[in-house]
């Protein structure tokens, strides 16, 4: 929601602002359909001609998640921990029957525990595969930390292809504001011979497209651009943190540690304490 409410607080301070000091809002609402049409047509074409069609689908779902904020809160990664609990529980006191959980994860009675986990293909894919390589090759520890190094990296990358896109728009918006506003000088040349108050209004209209161009990418697309970027980033500190847990248990620490290690690796707004983790692991113990 923040992204929403700075939106509308930029543009209240800017034409506010406008209005206060004097400013008609009637030439900008009279040029403003035509040169949206320009600029943001234009800077759509350019998106669609830049991007395939993934990364288009990708970057829609981008700004959604720009204003719902991110997809990860404090229970889930509360959850995650105790995921990683009970499976490497499984892992470290008989590794056999560990195959069931992660070849089949959709109908293992541990993850189902977890559907928001579950339903999230790279997390799953992430523990199921890197678990699979420790089973695999134990004794080398660093090539499956490699492996897993790799993942979380091309992951991110990934994940940030729309705020890459929307960074490019955002970037474009000024120069094809000068083009609108070139036409529309264009325009006004073409009737030179009207009054001055005539030839006025046709000028100011021109420069719309200018300051159209510059308040898109500066005061619109620009940080929408950013607000993804940190959301995507927030959201990669969870699967960064199933990184975490695996990699401690490669180096054979205790269950404990391992989990210890990753929740101090949680953004601090979601970071579950010491003690609630203490508690979730004790009721799985309870449970069982």
């Amino acid at each position: 929601m923040n992204a929403i409410l700075g939106l509308v607080v930029t543009m209240c301070m800017v034409f506010g602002g406008y209005i206060l000091a004097g400013g008609k809002m009637s030439i900008i609402l009279k040029s403003l359909p035509f040169e949206m049409m320009m600029i943001g047509g234009a800077a759509t074409g350019a998106f669609l001609a830049a991007n395939d069609m993934a990364t288009i689908k990708h970057t829609a779902g981008d700004l959604g998640a720009a204003i719902s904020g991110p997809k990860w809160k404090k229970k889930d990664y509360s959850d995650l921990l105790c995921m990683m609990h009970e499976l490497l529980t499984i892992l470290k006191e008989n590794p056999v029957d560990i195959e069931a959980h992660i070849e089949a994860p959709n109908d293992s009675a541990i993850f189902q525990k977890y559907p928001k986990i579950l339903k999230d293909h790279e997390a799953i894919e992430m523990i199921c595969d890197t678990i699979r390589s420790m089973i695999m090759n134990f004794d080398n520890v660093h090539q499956v930390e490699e492996l897993l190094e790799k993942h979380l990296e091309s992951l991110l990358e990934e994940r940030l292809h729309g705020s890459h896109a929307l960074q490019s728009m955002a970037d474009a918006l000024p120069a094809l504001g000068i083009v609108a506003a070139v036409l529309g000088v264009i325009k006004t040349m073409a009737s030179i011979d009207k009054p001055p108050e005539v030839l006025g209004g046709m000028i100011g209209g021109a420069l719309v497209g200018t300051f159209l161009g510059v308040f898109l990418a500066y005061g619109v697309v620009g940080p929408f651009a950013a607000k993804v970027s940190h959301t995507r980033k927030e959201e990669h500190f969870f699967y960064s943190m199933i990184g975490e847990v695996l990699v401690s248990s490669l180096h054979k620490n205790p269950i404990n540690i391992c989990l210890e290690v990753a929740r101090r690796h949680a953004p601090a707004r979601v970071r579950p304490s010491f003690d609630e983790v203490e508690e979730a692991v004790r009721g799985l113990r309870q449970a069982a």
